[in-house]
């Protein structure tokens, strides 16, 4: 795998034992300042990142398994995009498109219609996060077919706003005292092979008979589903799944909306997880690696989708800002220069070569996933807790996730030098190893 240039080295440096001084006296300030429900998992603050590194106050340099949650695939402070920021900046930080256009908004709209799936007319609208993308898409469907009912997947999350808090499974930490949530909102069986058994047409068929007898598809406007679920556990859907719900919406007029949020933008060793399987959806959510890091989302689609709402129905104050508008269209020419979907999969054959192995343990129940959006599923949360713990210490910064908390997720950026992949690897298939033994 080629390295890639970075100006910040490459190298994990632990020089403190938990956080260091400088980190504490900022995380003392952070307790009197910010909102306890903000709680972060790294033990330092940090000042500087850039392909597979966070550098801490204190100069420690951690192996970043994380990419702000799949945020900065093209690396934390890309060359590129930090340039395109600094000129757009320097030209206006905003003027809202909605009341004075310019021309980046447009630009990056043509660019999804040609990346998003599918040779159909497409449009766009932009938006902030990954939550706002998923609200307005549902509203885009509703207003296009007349219809309200949402239908959702077991283990789904979609956001923390109220709507997508109703269409987000998972209680704690996202829902819990925080109801009443939107109505028409109705979670349906997905397909989870490790678990249920059952064949990608199988899983539809049973899918499908929940659609029709507990919602009717005379009532449903949209289903929503992330093609591989993120906060869920990285489930991959069996092979047949996805294409049959397709089939199956385009019949009874319900828009099928493919949530990549998380797993788009090179992220699964393709532009979008839909394509591992030819599937085209109606609309499509994104946002995370659009940016670089900058705050922008979107909501591509059918062009006669897109304008069913009337003129001003959709928008926000910075929704499409300038200069996230510029950072975007810079993160996407360093994803197609540096073929970073091609980058995701050779990542996805070095995991793999670390990770399979670890199926021989008894704790290890599966290793799934597609390009550098790889899980390890662990028998229990207590386990992959103490894994997670295990490798921040030595200096590795992993996620969990699945609704038992047994999920491991790696989401390394996709510039990542191969050395520090490996380094990162073997660290966490060291601390899985040493769980085995003592569950042994």
């Amino acid at each position: 795998m080629k390295d890639l240039d970075y100006h910040v080295p490459q190298q994990r440096t632990i020089s403190t034992q938990g956080m260091g001084p400088v980190s504490s006296e900022l995380d003392a300030r952070r307790q009197n300042a910010v909102a306890r429900a903000l709680s972060p998992g790294l033990p330092g603050y940090v000042v500087a990142a850039d392909g597979g590194v966070l550098v801490d106050a204190d100069g420690n340099s951690f192996i970043d398994f994380a990419s702000g949650i799949a945020v900065t695939s093209v690396g934390a402070s890309n060359q590129r995009v930090a340039a395109a920021v600094a000129e757009a900046a320097a030209q206006f930080t905003h003027t809202c498109f909605m009341i004075s256009p310019y021309e980046s908004y447009i630009a990056v709209c043509e660019k999804l219609a040609e990346l998003t799936p599918g040779d159909h007319a497409k449009k766009s609208a932009l938006f902030n996060s990954g939550a706002e993308a998923v609200e307005n898409a549902v509203k885009v469907a509703r207003s296009y077919t007349g219809k309200n009912a949402v239908a959702v997947f077991d283990r789904a999350y979609h956001g923390r706003t109220n709507l997508t808090l109703a269409m987000t499974a998972k209680n704690k930490p996202y829902k819990t005292l925080f109801g009443p949530f939107a109505s028409d909102v109705y979670r349906v069986p997905s397909s989870y092979p490790l678990h249920d058994g059952l064949t990608g047409p199988e899983a539809a068929e049973r899918t499908i008979k929940v659609l029709e007898q507990e919602i009717g598809a005379e009532n449903l406007a949209c289903v929503v589903i992330e093609p591989i679920q993120g906060e869920g556990g990285f489930v991959v859907p069996a092979e047949g799944y996805l294409p049959a719900l397709v089939e199956w919406c385009r019949k009874n007029n319900v828009v099928f909306v493919a949530d990549e949020v998380q797993a788009g933008f090179c992220r699964s060793g393709e532009w979008f997880s839909v394509d591992h399987e030819g599937v085209v959806p109606d609309v499509v959510a994104t946002a995370k690696g659009i940016a670089g890091g900058m705050p922008l989302s979107a909501v591509t689609g059918r062009a006669d989708i897109m304008d069913a709402p009337i003129p001003g129905a959709l928008g926000g104050t910075y929704g499409g800002n300038p200069v996230a508008c510029a950072a975007a269209l810079a993160a996407i020419e360093e994803m197609e220069t540096h073929d970073l979907a091609g980058r995701a999969r050779e990542m996805e054959t070095i995991i793999r070569r670390h990770l399979e192995p670890l199926l021989e343990l008894d704790v290890v129940r599966e290793v799934r996933g597609h390009g550098a959006m790889i899980a390890v599923e662990l028998v229990d949360g207590e386990i992959t807790g103490a894994v997670a713990a295990a490798c921040k210490a030595a200096g590795v910064l992993i996620l969990t996730c699945g609704l038992d908390g047994n999920v491991i997720r790696l989401l390394p950026a996709l510039t990542i030098p191969e050395n520090l992949l490996v380094e990162g690897l073997e660290i966490m298939a060291e601390a899985i190893n040493t769980q085995a033994k003592e569950r042994a």
